[in-house]
C-alpha cells in the first residue's frame, strides 16, 4: 500500500454488523479511483486508485468493504441528487404510499429521514401534511434541501445526533434509511441514533440493494467506494437486534437491480411478524448466499466476462471507442475490466462533469450531442441502470452503423439487427 492510498483509507480489522475479527477477502478487486473526482484540467485527472475489495465475515455472513475513504474526501465533490431520476422519484412515490396503506394511519405525524439526500422522499410526506426531518452528511445538498423547505441536518446519524434530534423534534413514528446503511461505516452508532429517534409504537423502514441480486446478477456497477456494505437479510436481522429491533416485514424490489425493502420496529412494537422474513431467510440458506463457494463463483464468472468484453473491444478497433455515461460506476467498470486506455471520450450531459476529465484515466466528459458528431466504432455503456433508455435516445447512432456495449448485469453488443429485442 503506497503512502497516499495509507493517508487516505484505512482497514478495518472486524465486521461493522457483527463485530467479529474472522472476516478473509471474498472477491478481490483491482484499486479504482473515487467516483465523483472530476477534474478540470487532464493533468489534474491523476486520482489515486483506491482499494475495493470486498470481504465477508464468517461469523454473521455479511459482505463489505472494510478499506474505508477518509470522509471528507469521499464526500467532498457528491453529486447525486435523489430529485435527478424521474424514476427514483416514482419509486418513492410508490414506497411511501406502501408504507401508509400498509402500517398507517402513523401514531405521530413526525417522519426522519436519514440520508435524506436533497428531501425527494420527504417531500411525498411533507405533501401529505405529515411533519418531516431529514439529516444528511452532504453539507451542500443538506443547505439545498433545507432553502427547498424540506428542514436537513447536515451531519451524519449518530447516537448523539439522534438524542439531538428527540430532544429538539421528539421522537418519530416513521423512521426512514434509503440506500444509506450501505454508506455508513460505524453502523453500530448508526442503529443506535436510529433506535433512540424511534417512537415505541414507530415503524423504521429501511432500503439497501440485496447481495442476492449483485451475486446472481453480476451487478459490478453497484460496487464502488461509498458502498461500504452489500447487504442480505438473515445478517440484518441479527445486526438489528443488536439494538432491540425487529424485521416484521420485506419485500424484494427491482431498483438499483435488486433491492430489499425492510419493515422494523422495537421488539415490544404492536405489529405481527409477516411470513415474508422467513421465506427470505430460506430463499438465502437454500442458495448457500454466505459462504465462499458462493463467493469463488462470482470471481470465476466475472473473469469469463472480462475476457469478453475484451474481445469484443478488440474486434471494434482501431476505430474510435467512446463510453456513455458519467456514472458513479464508471471507474469500477473501466478499471475492472481494465479498458479506460481504450476509451477516447465519455457521453454525458451532467452540468457537473461535462469539459471535466474522469478521475484516474482522464477522460473527457463530451455532451451527449457529440456522439453522432463522432461515431464511435463501438460506444460502452458505463451508465448501466439506463442502458436501454440510451439505446433508446440514439437509435440513430445504431440506424449509422455504430454499437453499444453493456458490461454489467451481462456482456452484451447491440447492434441496428438487435437492438429492439434489447430494450423489449
Amino acid at each position: 500500500m503506497n503512502k497516499i492510498t495509507q493517508q487516505l483509507t484505512q482497514l478495518r480489522d472486524n465486521c461493522r454488523l457483527c463485530l467479529s475479527k474472522d472476516v478473509q477477502v471474498a472477491i478481490p478487486f483491482k484499486p479504482t479511483p473515487l467516483a465523483e473526482k472530476y477534474a478540470q484540467n487532464k493533468t489534474d485527472a491523476s486520482a489515486p486508485a483506491l482499494p475495493v475489495d470486498l470481504y465477508i465475515c464468517n461469523e454473521c455472513g455479511h459482505v463489505q468493504i472494510l478499506d474505508v475513504v477518509e470522509p471528507e474526501y469521499l464526500w467532498a465533490d457528491y453529486t447525486y441528487h435523489s430529485g435527478q431520476t424521474q424514476g427514483i422519484i416514482d419509486h418513492f412515490k410508490d414506497v411511501s404510499e406502501l408504507i401508509l396503506e400498509k402500517y398507517g394511519p402513523l401514531p405521530q405525524p413526525f417522519v426522519l429521514d436519514v440520508g435524506s439526500n436533497d428531501g425527494t422522499f420527504l417531500k411525498c410526506f411533507k405533501e401529505k401534511g405529515f411533519k418531516v426531518l431529514g439529516i444528511d452528511p452532504a453539507s451542500d445538498i443538506a443547505a439545498q434541501a433545507t432553502r427547498n423547505g424540506i428542514e436537513t441536518i447536515a451531519d451524519l446519524m449518530t447516537a448523539e445526533n439522534g438524542q439531538k434530534i428527540v430532544n429538539q423534534h421528539g421522537q418519530a413514528s416513521l423512521v426512514t434509511a434509503f440506500n444509506v446503511f450501505a454508506h455508513a461505516d460505524e453502523m453500530r452508532d448508526l442503529l443506535k441514533g436510529i433506535a433512540t429517534t424511534l417512537a415505541d409504537d414507530g415503524l423504521f423502514v429501511f432500503e439497501v440493494s440485496y447481495l442476492k441480486d449483485i451475486i446472481d446478477k453480476m451487478l459490478i456497477g453497484t460496487i464502488f467506494h461509498e458502498h461500504l456494505c452489500n447487504h442480505s437479510l438473515k445478517p440484518m436481522i441479527n445486526f438489528l437486534a443488536t439494538e432491540g429491533l425487529e424485521v416484521i416485514h420485506v419485500e424484494h424490489v427491482s431498483i438499483q437491480g435488486g433491492s430489499i425493502i425492510g419493515f422494523a420496529q422495537h421488539k415490544s412494537g404492536p405489529r405481527p411478524v409477516q411470513p415474508s422474513v422467513a421465506q427470505m431467510i430460506d430463499q438465502e440458506d437454500a442458495c448457500d448466499l454466505h459462504s465462499m463457494t458462493t463467493m469463488n463463483s462470482f470471481v470465476a464468472r466475472f473473469d469469463a466476462m472480462k475476457e469478453q468484453a475484451k474481445a469484443l473491444i478488440a474486434k471494434h478497433q482501431p476505430g474510435v471507442i467512446a463510453a456513455y455515461g458519467a456514472a458513479r460506476s464508471g471507474p469500477m467498470l473501466l478499471t475492472q475490466y481494465d479498458i479506460g486506455a481504450d476509451i477516447t471520450e465519455i457521453y454525458d450531459d451532467h452540468s457537473q462533469k461535462v469539459g471535466r476529465y474522469t478521475p484516474g484515466d482522464s477522460i473527457l466528459v463530451e455532451p451527449t450531442a457529440k456522439l453522432m458528431d463522432t461515431m464511435p466504432t463501438l460506444t460502452v455503456i458505463l451508465a448501466w441502470i439506463h442502458a436501454k433508455a440510451i439505446v433508446k435516445k440514439h437509435l440513430d447512432y445504431l440506424e449509422h452503423g455504430g454499437a453499444f456495449l453493456t458490461l454489467t448485469p451481462q456482456v452484451v453488443l447491440i447492434t441496428k439487427e438487435n437492438y429492439a429485442d434489447f430494450i423489449g
